[in-house]
């Protein structure tokens, strides 16, 4: 049995009850950097983290960084970039490899003395005044804190505090938005031919090919829906220090036609997408109109039970590793595809305790809250500015396919949108709940945000940075004793200065969003 990793298990049941004054759920990049930011301020912290792995996206793939505007980096987002360059002894490093942002962030969580309790999932909260006491989870875990911070990507701490929170698209009426909603039209990751979506060519009778959506399309651009962007894995690959393409449990020849179908079409999209890592390894992410996205399979996930997303992450696991044994193996595959492909392999030096294979499945958007303050389309076109500004993201509005359905006889991809944009500034207030709601939680990964906005602010350094923030504001709500809405917004600015934070850009930087955007396209 090959497939390697898993999302959830139930573990063994354990009366375990830990306090400390700062709870935060997920040790993803943004869960590291708040705990380190309330360590050295003293206060006592602890993650708890849904999987066995600590690090998120940056220690599970995504070695291709992001980044937008280098100069918008700041903190301790700044320091691991830094560091990532010292390991390689050159001056500036934002492509890396796996084992090496982990090595980093474990040796901040060892300097710190930080705990991390691993495969903890949350299973009730307990409220008191609108303020979380406690959380446990699914294995008898109890924590009781002060003040929480839910840095996961799937935003399960704020859902289960009853915090308000959307999934899916918001209609572009609902915040006067060009870019939200459906989005057909797209002119990157589309089909460049007429494929035939039938299993019988030409007959609708025969039944859709796997992967296609059996729904009539009625709604026009803009309209709101429930879809989410499109999950994957991102697959560290080596053409030297390599083991095979592996062949995954369920495996189905039959799920990868349509693709076979645009091969021999004349196009070849789905690996193109190589960018180089160091020491010859690559990050391999989705490329064109059928590659590693498991378009419109992830609808589920975000409010779905630890069951079911085990389900979909599996499912995601089979769907991706096929798609690169299809591409190695089949006899139908044309053989240039095949010769290079077949250079390739899993990377022998990552990710052992898992067969090679990434442990973190890309959860592009799962909730986002909904708080007094959202940020929109509005603020990355610089219509509207923050009045109090805590970061700066820079990388394009981006949103993968949402959907595959049929128009017009033939397939159709639906969702992808890129957007240039200008580095702009992260309201503090996007990161807080509604008073009324919860007191004592900040959210730096599922902040309030449209789709769209969502689709720039999303990047791991802008994590980290938010991350920095929200352990700002938990330290002194602490120390103030007070809600995290009521916190005065310039002492939380002057201590982010202090840490060498970015919480606003200089204009008098030039800078390029088209030509960093077409320089990342589909680094995403």
């Amino acid at each position: 049995m090959w497939n390697p990793v898993y999302y959830y298990r139930e573990k063994e049941h354990r009366s375990l009850y830990l306090k400390q004054e700062v709870l935060i759920y997920g040790a993803t990049p943004a869960g590291i950097t708040a705990a380190i930011t309330l360590k050295k301020q003293g206060i006592d912290v602890r993650i708890a983290e849904c999987s066995r792995f600590i690090g998120g996206m940056t220690t599970s793939g995504l070695g291709a960084t992001d980044l937008g505007a280098e100069e918008a980096l700041g903190g301790l987002a700044k320091q691991f970039y830094e560091e990532i360059a010292a390991h390689y002894q050159v001056e500036k490093c934002v492509r890396f490899e796996p084992h090496v942002a982990e090595a980093i962030f474990k040796k901040w969580l060892a300097e710190f003395k930080i705990d991390v309790q691993t495969e903890q999932f949350i299973e009730s909260v307990v409220k008191e005044h609108q303020a979380i006491h406690q959380i446990t989870m699914t294995d008898g875990t109890t924590y009781e804190a002060k003040q929480f911070i839910d840095a996961s990507y799937e935003g399960d701490l704020l859902a289960h505090a009853k915090v308000s929170y959307i999934v899916g698209r918001e209609a572009s009426t609902v915040y006067k938005e060009i870019y939200n909603g459906v989005q057909f039209g797209t002119q990157h990751h589309k089909f460049e031919s007429y494929i035939d979506p039938y299993q019988e060519e030409g007959n609708p009778n025969s039944g859709l090919l796997y992967g296609i959506a059996n729904e009539q399309v009625t709604e026009l651009n803009g309209a709101g829906d429930k879809r989410i962007q499109a999950y994957n894995f991102r697959i560290c690959l080596s053409k030297n220090n390599k083991v095979p393409i592996p062949k995954p449990n369920g495996y189905d020849r039959s799920h990868y036609e349509l693709l076979l179908r645009y091969l021999q079409a004349g196009h070849w999209d789905a690996m193109k997408l190589h960018t180089t890592l160091m020491n010859g390894k690559t990050d391999l992410n989705n490329h064109g109109a059928f590659s590693t996205d498991f378009i419109g399979m992830n609808y589920a996930f975000p409010d779905g039970s630890y069951a079911l997303r085990e389900e979909i992450f599996q499912l995601h696991v089979t769907y991706v590793a096929g798609l690169l044994y299809f591409l190695a193996t089949d006899e139908e595959v044309p053989e240039t595809v095949q010769q290079e492909v077949n250079q390739w392999g899993l990377a022998a030096d990552e990710f052992i305790e898992t067969n090679h294979w990434p442990r973190q499945l890309y959860i592009r958007e799962a909730r986002r809250m909904i708080a007094d303050y959202c940020m929109t389309e509005h603020h990355a076109l610089q219509r509207i500015h923050c009045e109090q500004p805590i970061a700066v993201a820079s990388f394009h509005m981006d949103s993968h396919h949402c959907r595959r359905v049929v128009l017009n006889g033939r397939v159709v991809n639906e969702g992808d949108i890129q957007i240039p944009v200008k580095p702009f500034a992260i309201d503090l207030r996007a990161l807080l709940p509604k008073q009324e709601e919860c007191t004592n939680l900040v959210v730096p990964v599922c902040i309030s945000a449209s789709h769209i906005a969502y689709g720039s602010i999303r990047m791991e350094p802008v994590f980290m940075m938010l991350g920095q923030v929200a352990g700002t504001i938990a330290a002194q709500a602490m120390q103030a004793q007070k809600s995290v809405q009521q916190l005065p917004y310039e002492e939380i600015k002057q201590q982010l200065v202090q840490q060498g934070h970015i919480i606003e850009w200089d204009g008098a930087i030039v800078d390029d969003p088209i030509r960093r955007m077409e320089e990342t396209f589909g680094g995403k």
